[in-house]
C-alpha cells in the first residue's frame, strides 16, 4: 500500500486543477525531487490498477486523470481504512513517533522504560531520547513535564486538568469517530455518554455547536477514564463555589447521575464542577437576531462594554465600517462569555477552520488579533489563535454583509453626441447590468469638471478624456459593441491588473537563498530601510506580529506584516526562495511582506482579496517561483 509521502503526493494531485511539478511537490512535502520522482513511479503503477492514471510531461509536471470514478473511490476508501487500522501501531517518521509517544505517556499511569519504548517502535534508544526532546516541547504548552527516575524510566507529571486537556488534543485530535478515538473507553460507553449528553442539553434548552458537543463528550469520556485510574481534578473552594451557583452545574449533575449508574463510577463534586466548566465554555446561541429586551438577560453590561471597545479598536485601526453592526456586536458578546470561562479554567479549544480563516479572511483575522489586544489590556486575558479564529469568523460575516450592501456600482455617462444617444447608452447599460449599476448622471464633456465625482466608481465615456481624474475612465462606442461590456464588467469587479500597483521592481527579490524565516525578514526589512521606506523599528513590529500568530498560509506562501501600520503608503515587498524555509509549522517559498499605510481610509478588503487570489492559486505560485527576472515575474503575475 501507500506510504505517508505517497499519500501526501496523491492528496496534492487530487486538489490541483492543472499540472504540478516535482519541485513543487518536493517543497510542499519537504523531500527531494528525486524522492518525489521515485514515489511517483510506484504511485503511477498502483493507481493504474484502480481506474486512474498519472499523466507526466517533462518540464511541465504531473496530473491525475481518473477514468473509473467508482473504482478509484473504492481505492481511496481502502487507503483510508488501511490508515485507520494501522495508525499508531508502528509509526515511521519522527513526527509520527512523537505523536505515538505523547499518546502512550498519556494513557499509561506509571513509569515506562526507554528500552521498552524503543522495542515497541523498532528504533534505537538514542532515537527515542531524541524524540522525547520534541515530546517535551509539546508538553510544555500544557505545563506538563516528563519525570525521569533511574531504573524506572519516564512518567508524565502535571496538573490533572492540564493532563486532560492534552489528552483531548492528542488522543481525540479530530472531529469524528475514528477507531483510535475509542482506545480510551469502549465504543458502547462512548455512545452511551453521547446519548446522555444529548438528552440532558435538550431537556435543559442548552444549544451546543457540533464541535462543542463532541468536545464535551470527549472530556466526559476522559474524566471517566481518569476516575477509573483514580486520578481526580483539584479545584479551589472559591472556584467550586462559583461553578455550583451556575445553571450548568445542575445540568452537569444530571448528566453525571445517568453516567454513574451506567458505568458504575462515582463522580466527586470537583468532577461534576469540571463537567459544568466545559458546559460554561461551550454553550452558544443559535439566533443572533434577538430583541433589545432580551439582550440584558443574555449579555451582561461588562461584556457589552468590552465588545464596544473591541469594535472601536478594530474600526480605528482597519476602518472596516462594521462598528455599528448590531448583529456583530451580539455575536461577539455571546462568544466572549464562554471564551472568558475557557480562559479562566485554562481550557483548550480546537478550531478546525483556523487555516481556512487565515487564508480566506486575513483582514478579519487581523481584526481578531486587535480584539485579543483589547482583551489583554482590559481583562488580562490572552487568548490563543484558535479563539482569534472564531472571533474572525464573526467579523468576516459582518464584512460580507457590508460587502453585499456595497455591491451597487455608480457611474457617470459622458456622451458628446446629444441626449438621444446618451439615453440609448444609459438604457443599454441598465438592460445589461440591472440593479448592479446605477447611472448617477449624464453629462457633456465640457461640463464634467463641474460634476461631483464623490461616491462614483467609474466614468463611461464615448470620447477620449485626457484629464487626470480620481476614478477610472472607460471608453466605449455609443452603441456598445465588441468588448465594451467586458470593459465595464472588469471595472465592476476587481481587475487582477490592479495587483501590480502595490509593488515595483526594486521591491521584488527573486530566487534568494535563505535558511530561516528570520533571515528572510531581516533581509527584506533592511532593503526597505536602505530605500528609506521604513524606520529601524519596522522589523520589531513585524516580529511582534509573527509572535502572535504565524503568517504562513499554506501553498508555500507567507504574508508577514507589522503588528501596527508603520508606513506612509501601502505596498508589497516580494521575495521568492530557491528552497522553502520552515515558517513555524509550514514550508514557505513565496514571501510577500505587506506594508499598510498608517491611518489609511482606502478599501483594504479589495487589496486583501487580490492577494488572497494569489495565495489560493497553486499554479500561479509555481510559475512565480520559477521566475528569474522582474519581467518574467510581472508576466506570471498578470
Amino acid at each position: 500500500m501507500l506510504n505517508g509521502r505517497m499519500i501526501a503526493i496523491l492528496r496534492e494531485l487530487m486538489s490541483a486543477e492543472t499540472m504540478i511539478t516535482s519541485e513543487y511537490l518536493a517543497n510542499v512535502i519537504q523531500v527531494t525531487s528525486r524522492t518525489v520522482r521515485n514515489d511517483m513511479k510506484e504511485l503511477t503503477s498502483l493507481v493504474a490498477k484502480y481506474g486512474a492514471a498519472i499523466k507526466s510531461i517533462r518540464g511541465t509536471g504531473y496530473k491525475l486523470i481518473i477514468h473509473d470514478d467508482q473504482l478509484f473511490r473504492k481505492f481511496l476508501l481502502d487507503v483510508s481504512n488501511h490508515q485507520s487500522s494501522t495508525q499508531g501501531i508502528r509509526p515511521t517518521s519522527p513526527e509520527e513517533r512523537v505523536q505515538y509517544l505523547i499518546k502512550r505517556l498519556l494513557l499509561i499511569d506509571k513509569y515506562v522504560k526507554l528500552d521498552d519504548l524503543a522495542d515497541e517502535l523498532y528504533v534505537s534508544k538514542s532515537t527515542i531520547q531524541n524524540d522525547l526532546r520534541d515530546v517535551k516541547k509539546v508538553l510544555n504548552h500544557y505545563e506538563l513535564v516528563l519525570h525521569k527516575r533511574p531504573n524506572y524510566g519516564v512518567e508524565l507529571k502535571g496538573d490533572e486538568m492540564k493532563v486532560r486537556y492534552c489528552m483531548s488534543e492528542y488522543i481525540f485530535n479530530q472531529i469524528g469517530t475514528r477507531k483510535e478515538n475509542y482506545s480510551i473507553l469502549p465504543k458502547g460507553q462512548m455512545t452511551a455518554i453521547r446519548s446522555v449528553v444529548l438528552e440532558q442539553i435538550k431537556e435543559n434548552d442548552i444549544t451546543l455547536s457540533d464541535i462543542g458537543l463532541n468536545n464535551l463528550v470527549i472530556h466526559i469520556a476522559i474524566a471517566c477514564r481518569r476516575i477509573q485510574d483514580q486520578n481526580y481534578v483539584m479545584l479551589r473552594p472559591n472556584e467550586i463555589e462559583d461553578v455550583i451557583s451556575q445553571k450548568e452545574y445542575k445540568v452537569a449533575s444530571e448528566i453525571v447521575g445517568k453516567i454513574e449508574s451506567g458505568l458504575e463510577l462515582i463522580f466527586p463534586q470537583e468532577e461534576i464542577a469540571y463537567i459544568a466548566i466545559h458546559l460554561l465554555g461551550t454553550k452558544m446561541i443559535t439566533h443572533l437576531n434577538i430583541g433589545d429586551e432580551e439582550i440584558p438577560n443574555l449579555i451582561d453590561e461588562e461584556i457589552h462594554n468590552l465588545t464596544i471597545k473591541i469594535l472601536e479598536n478594530i474600526e480605528n485601526k482597519l476602518q472596516l465600517d462594521i462598528v455599528n453592526d448590531r448583529e456583530l456586536a451580539v455575536a461577539i458578546s455571546l462568544h466572549l462569555k464562554p471564551a472568558i470561562n475557557r480562559y479562566r479554567f485554562g481550557m483548550n479549544i480546537r478550531n478546525p477552520l483556523l487555516a481556512a480563516i487565515k487564508t480566506n479572511y486575513p483582514v478579519a483575522f487581523e481584526a481578531g488579533i486587535l480584539a485579543r489586544a483589547v482583551l489583554k489590556q482590559e481583562m488580562e486575558i490572552d487568548i490563543n489563535e484558535n479563539e482569534i479564529g472564531y472571533l474572525a469568523l464573526h467579523i468576516g460575516a459582518a464584512m460580507e454583509r457590508r460587502r453585499i450592501d456595497r455591491q451597487l456600482k455608480r457611474c457617470i455617462i459622458v456622451c458628446a453626441s446629444g441626449i438621444g444617444s446618451a439615453q440609448l447608452l444609459k438604457y443599454k447599460l441598465q438592460s445589461k447590468f440591472g440593479t448592479k449599476l446605477e447611472i448617477a448622471a449624464i453629462t457633456e464633456y465640457y461640463k464634467l469638471s463641474e460634476t461631483a465625482l464623490d461616491g462614483m466608481d467609474f466614468i463611461v465615456s464615448t470620447i477620449p478624456i485626457s484629464d487626470s481624474l480620481p476614478i477610472p475612465i472607460i471608453i466605449v462606442n455609443t452603441f456598445l459593441g465588441g468588448s465594451d461590456f467586458e470593459k465595464i464588467e472588469m471595472a465592476m469587479t476587481e481587475s487582477p491588473e490592479q495587483t501590480i500597483t502595490y509593488t515595483k521592481e526594486e521591491l521584488v527579490f527573486l530566487q534568494k537563498k535563505f535558511d530561516t524565516r528570520e533571515e528572510v525578514l531581516y533581509f527584506l526589512t533592511h532593503q526597505l530601510h536602505v530605500l528609506g521606506l521604513v524606520s529601524e523599528t519596522f522589523i520589531d513590529s513585524v516580529l511582534e506580529r509573527e509572535a502572535l500568530s504565524p503568517t504562513s498560509f499554506g501553498n508555500l506562501v507567507a504574508i508577514p506584516h507589522p503588528h501596527i501600520p508603520q508606513t506612509d503608503t501601502t505596498f508589497w515587498t516580494i521575495c521568492t526562495l530557491q528552497k522553502p524555509v520552515t515558517w513555524e509549522d509550514k514550508p514557505v517559498q513565496f514571501v510577500c511582506l505587506l506594508s499598510v499605510e498608517r491611518n489609511s481610509t482606502a478599501d483594504l478588503n479589495k487589496m486583501y482579496r487580490l492577494l488572497g487570489n494569489v495565495i489560493d492559486d497553486t499554479n500561479k505560485i509555481q510559475r512565480l517561483l520559477k521566475c528569474k527576472t522582474y519581467k518574467e515575474f510581472i508576466k506570471a503575475f498578470m
